[in-house]
């Protein structure tokens, strides 16, 4: 499937290498080197994928992305930076980032990595309501009982529609890691239970309980649809 994808990369040699590498898996790709110019082809390319480097001559890409995501919430987002402390990578996911790739790093690994981000990132549907309750998976965000629209990060969006998708079945810690997180760097145990309890937090204020999510204990969790409309 060919995407538009936004290049943010003040490094010449990378910069380049990755468009053309890219370009040739059958995308479109534009190529920023600094934030100014990262402004401009957002709103000519209308992106489906941004790569985003941190560091930039003119701003922050952290602060950038965030721009961004201000305008639009449906592109993927993608930080490379040589920048690896935890805060900033915490930081990086907590704007709805996909992935967090260290530099430097295989392009094959990049492909790789996308490939399987775009798997999650494809519609089940615009919008989907089950009592007062709704998904809005290509907008990341939910609206709760109370009217309220809550954003979700890229990846409790994953999760959500992961679950959907599989409604009424258990899906395991495993397949969840597996399909979230790709095969390596899984996350402790723990940030998968937070992510579920954020999400849990939203089906909770239905008080008819049209969405349930629960936890199977020692296999995984499971979302049951109980709309009785």
């Amino acid at each position: 499937m060919k995407n538009a994808i936004l290049i943010v990369e003040d490094e010449p040699n990378l910069g380049d290498t990755l468009s053309e590498y890219l370009a040739g898996h059958d995308h479109i790709c534009r190529l920023a080197r600094n934030a100014k110019e990262a402004r401009e082809h957002f709103k000519d390319l209308n992106p489906t994928i941004v790569l985003m480097d941190i560091g930039l001559p003119d701003g922050n890409g952290l602060e950038l992305a965030k721009e961004f995501r201000n305008i639009r919430k449906d592109f993927v987002l993608l930080f490379l930076s040589a920048l690896n402390d935890p805060e900033t990578r915490v930081e990086g996911l907590e704007i709805g980032a996909a992935d967090y790739i260290t530099k430097p790093f295989a392009l094959k690994e990049l492909t790789l990595r996308l490939e399987r981000i775009l798997v999650t990132h494809e519609d089940v549907s615009n919008t989907i309501k089950h009592g007062p309750l709704e998904l809005r998976f290509n907008s990341y965000e939910v609206v709760d009982a109370k009217g309220d629209i809550i954003p979700l990060a890229q990846k409790e969006c994953a999760i959500l529609k992961l679950l959907y998708s599989k409604a009424g079945n258990v899906v395991a810690r495993d397949e969840i890691l597996d399909q979230i997180w790709g095969g390596d760097k899984y996350p402790s145990e723990r940030t998968v239970d937070n992510y579920i309890v954020k999400l849990r937090k939203w089906c909770e204020t239905d008080d008819k309980q049209n969405i349930v999510i629960q936890s199977v204990r020692g296999v995984g969790y499971k979302l049951s649809i109980n709309s009785g409309e």
